[in-house]
């Protein structure tokens, strides 16, 4: 009867014909799918020593922000921050209804001859009354394996008075648009939204990482007009209710260092803060695999079992998994249950946040490995958001780019990026949080910085061994650090010692300062902006910060 119900619901929304129709499918159903010998190209896994399943996502293993277009109308022509609108650079690219309808009846077309469906209701967001209520109807097993994955599960009750979804995703990733160019677009490929419809379609891209994403877009929508932070970012509790929550892009470090084996994980990548607390949107985790071990990383490690689903690894003919092997991609992935951490809280969300860590990997080497922020710094450096686009993340990305990503995650704002800065400094101040910067990249010696001493200073913010610590001021980038810390390898804190002329790092340092200013400049159009100025970078070499503590 169920069933009967999903199929009539489809017709209604135009996916017509005759096929099977697999409704939230179990883990089996799914893991016998994606193993059948009837699955041929991207379809078809392979199944791995570990138990779980490794799939490839053909031409794109990262997500192409150039082929994603909202549909501007009177919903949203004046709420979204458009591209160049604003006298800034933007994710969102507006097309035209006519573009939108002609994509979304390709959409329908494709997932009208498919001889058999999945569709998965899920929800996007922890809290009841903030949530999303998702359908995904795709025509591929292991893409619903991935949002059975990624989303919250709901329970049977759930399931049976799901009601009406809030947002529907068709992904027919099997379809291209022929008409591109007559369209205005970027390419055959095609990620529309359309907010008056609440309706996301996919075409040309295989990656499931769209799907994500597109609901963390439509989040960073909704709730900041609900005056909520919506952030890019993991977050993890200790045994005493502390929480922390780690922004960053991609590789920066966000599910590493919130899989903490002391503390227990919310989730890895995308939260909201409202007046409860700091919650989870999702139902599981996305981990980055390149070059994974036990030893650096044993939860993710662990986590990699049945019901997992490997991207663009590269898998022998006896199922071993060789996480070195990069000829696919640097960013290839895992997604998990978020119960295959041991250490979590459920459901995922805790109290209000007391530790506010911005992950940066510095492809330019100059940032100290940590940093402790005033509020204004705070503020300057989430508008800012610099870090270094890493390999594999985008299509396009071959090796480390600098960058600045307002809110640490650019390419998912869809409001103004000070909506997002407002709202985080907002609770920040409400709930005396502190505010710091790690730098997970690079220093003068060519090397990242290790994992060990990253962790060693994330361990530091969290027992509050920093506040205790003496610092130094570092010129141009108008910084303050620790002078040292316990289990910090002793003379890279300060990244001058690092070089082996300190004119090499001043050199950069002014270089990366000049990109800070430039950047900022987008924002001193108001007040606001202009006393944010002082917080940042400066040329001027002597700068004098007031003590952090």
């Amino acid at each position: 009867m169920k069933n009967i119900k999903i199929i009539q619901e489809l017709h209604d929304l135009g996916i017509t014909g005759y096929h099977e129709v697999s409704y939230n499918p179990s883990y089996e159903e799914l893991f016998q799918a994606e193993i059948s010998h009837k699955r041929k190209g991207y379809e078809k896994g392979a199944l791995t020593d570990t138990g779980s399943i490794a799939v490839k996502t053909g031409v794109f293993t990262g997500r192409s922000p150039k082929d994603r277009y909202i549909v501007k109308d009177e919903i949203t022509k004046d709420t979204i921050c458009w591209d160049k609108e604003y006298g800034i650079s933007t994710p969102n690219y507006p097309t035209t209804k006519a573009v939108w309808d002609d994509l979304k009846a390709l959409t329908l077309e494709q997932l009208s001859t498919s001889p058999k469906l999945y569709v998965v209701d899920a929800f996007c967001g922890t809290n009841a009354d903030t949530r999303l209520k998702v359908r995904f109807v795709m025509e591929v097993a292991w893409q619903a394996h991935f949002v059975t994955n990624m989303f919250i599960r709901p329970s049977i009750y759930e399931l049976e008075n799901f009601g009406k979804p809030d947002f529907i995703v068709m992904n027919a990733s099997k379809a291209t648009n022929p008409n591109w160019k007559e369209h205005g677009l970027n390419s055959e490929n095609y990620v529309l939204f359309n907010l008056t419809e609440k309706i996301q379609i996919i075409g040309g891209t295989w990656y499931g990482g769209e799907m994500k994403k597109g609901m963390f877009a439509m989040m960073n929508y909704y709730l900041p007009l609900k005056g909520m932070a919506s952030m890019h970012c993991s977050a993890n509790v200790g045994e005493d209710g502390d929480v922390a929550v780690f922004f960053g892009l991609s590789g920066t470090g966000k599910t590493t260092l919130s899989a903490d084996p002391k503390r227990y994980l919310i989730g890895d990548d995308e939260h909201g803060w409202d007046n409860n607390g700091v919650f989870n949107y999702e139902g599981g985790c996305y981990a980055k695999v390149i070059d994974l071990s036990e030893n650096n990383e044993p939860d993710i490690w662990r986590a990699i079992k049945r019901d997992a689903l490997l991207e663009n690894v590269i898998v022998d003919e006896y199922g071993e998994i060789n996480y070195y092997d990069h000829s696919i991609t640097e960013n290839s992935r895992v997604s998990y249950p978020i119960y295959h951490i041991s250490k979590i809280v459920l459901p995922s969300k805790a109290g209000h946040a007391s530790k506010i860590i911005y992950l940066s990997a510095d492809a330019f080497g100059v940032l100290p490995p940590v940093s402790v922020l005033t509020d204004d710094q705070a503020a300057y450096h989430f508008l800012c958001g610099y870090t270094s686009k890493l390999a594999g993340t985008e299509r396009g990305i071959t090796a480390p780019e600098p960058s600045f990503s307002p809110a640490f995650g650019e390419a998912f704002l869809t409001l103004h990026p000070t909506m997002y800065s407002k709202t985080l400094i907002g609770k920040m101040k409400e709930h005396n949080a502190k505010a710091y910067l790690v730098n997970t990249g690079w220093n003068g010696t060519g090397k990242r910085i290790s994992l060990k001493n990253t962790r060693a200073i994330i361990d530091a913010i969290i027992n509050g061994d920093i506040d205790k610590a003496e610092y130094k001021t570092i010129p141009y980038l108008n910084l303050t650090f620790p002078t040292a810390l316990p289990n910090v390898s002793e003379g890279i804190l300060d990244p001058r010692f690092t070089y082996a002329k300190e004119d090499l790092w001043t050199e950069k340092a002014k270089d990366l300062a000049t990109r800070y200013i430039k950047y900022f400049e987008q924002y001193t159009n108001d007040d606001e902006g202009k006393r944010l100025v002082k917080s940042g970078p400066s040329l001027v070499e002597e700068t004098v910060l007031f003590s952090p503590n």
